[in-house]
């Protein structure tokens, strides 16, 4: 055993951090042995009231757990994952963003910087990372878990880009990651449709390391998502609808099974277990310079663009993401959207952006407010 004192190289001495829980839990070999002295450290959102989305005050701590994991010596592999079974993380907090940051661009920017050190510190963490995917993961969710080297999901979750549809563009990873992994074509798709993906469709096109169920029913036996096409088959049109929504009658009887199923994420946490294991049995160094190697991919884009796309959301904050944000935010459970035939009207016509302009296009809710 050494005879001198260790470095301590963290930025900060706390490892408690508002909306983010920071647990170190056993790392087992195959055999399922804990091995001592070693351990996995979870980095968990902690927001589940609001869908696990980040605030300013959780993107800080998301920063500063990422570079205490990936400096303590201990830890094999980091997994990046959130409180409940609903949600990974929906991306920024919307509340935040309607109530603070819209028509505050240089707040917006200093807000971005923060984002932009929180995808950085994951893209440079000298641990393995895997994004254990209990819920949804959409939004700048989405392109913090593509930021991660591994995702393993329960199959109920979703995937996708909400950007376009709430006044932003998804230049916060997803423009440059998406590409890298399914392609140009569907991230072309993905990013402007803004059309969920289930975690079997996520799967199939190469998004994802590997899925399981997480509904069992009163039997006990696990039941894949009832709600899409998991057996491989292919519609009348002859196109492949693994992984696709189900309509109609089949909908109906996958939403009744579910209500009769109950939630179990065990699955997920043993093939999250199953993977550190696999990483336990590699020579560390060879395994982080892997990682970094492959990683470089992505961060050649993520560099390239990042302080760009940075400065346009910014300023995108006096206009259209001023609009949707709150429109989101204010508007009815079933009203949060403007009206964009409305507002791409006005604007042909060459209306300037006002107080006036946004609410006139807003749900019913914005356009009472005096």
């Amino acid at each position: 055993m050494p005879n001198f004192e260790l470095h301590d190289h963290d930025l900060v001495e706390t490892s408690t951090f508002e909306g983010v829980r920071v647990e170190h839990r056993p790392v087992r070999n195959r055999q399922g042995k804990v091995i001592e002295g070693l351990r996995n450290t979870w980095i968990l959102l902690d927001n589940p009231g609001q869908l696990n989305s980040y605030t300013t005050a959780m993107v800080k701590g998301v920063i500063l757990a990422f570079r205490a994991a990936s400096n303590d010596r201990k830890t094999v592999a980091v997994v990046f994952s959130a409180v409940g079974d609903r949600a990974f993380c929906t991306g920024g907090n919307t509340k935040e963003y309607a109530e603070y940051y819209a028509g505050r661009p240089e707040e917006y920017a200093q807000y971005m910087r923060l984002f932009n050190d929180m995808v950085t510190g994951i893209l440079t963490c000298d641990k393995p990372v895997i994004c254990r995917v209990n819920g949804m993961r959409v939004g700048g969710g989405q392109e913090i878990g593509m930021a991660c080297d591994y995702s393993i999901a329960q199959d109920n979750a979703r995937f996708g880009q909400a950007g376009p549809r709430h006044g932003s563009a998804p230049d916060g990873g997803s423009t440059d990651f998406l590409p890298l992994y399914v392609g140009v074509e569907h991230a072309m798709y993905s990013c402007t449709a803004c059309e969920l993906w289930s975690a079997h469709k996520a799967h199939r096109m190469g998004l994802l390391t590997s899925i399981v169920p997480s509904l069992k029913d009163a039997e006990g036996r696990w039941v894949p998502n009832p709600l899409v096409w998991t057996d491989g088959s292919v519609d009348e049109y002859g196109r492949l609808r693994h992984g696709e929504a189900k309509t109609g009658a089949d909908l109906d009887a996958g939403k009744a099974l579910m209500k009769r199923c109950t939630s179990d994420l065990s699955l997920l946490d043993a093939e999250v277990d199953a993977l550190t294991s696999k990483l336990l049995d590699t020579f560390p160094g060879c395994l982080t310079k892997t990682i970094a190697s492959i990683r470089a991919h992505k961060r050649a884009h993520w560099d390239k663009n990042r302080e760009a796309n940075r400065a346009w959301l910014a300023l995108n904050m006096m206009t259209e993401a001023n609009s949707g944000f709150r429109a989101f935010n204010d508007g009815d459970k079933d009203d949060r959207e403007i009206d964009f035939a409305a507002l791409r009207v006005r604007l042909s016509l060459g209306d300037k952006w006002s107080e006036e302009l946004i609410r006139s296009v807003g749900p019913a809710a914005m356009r009472r407010q005096t």
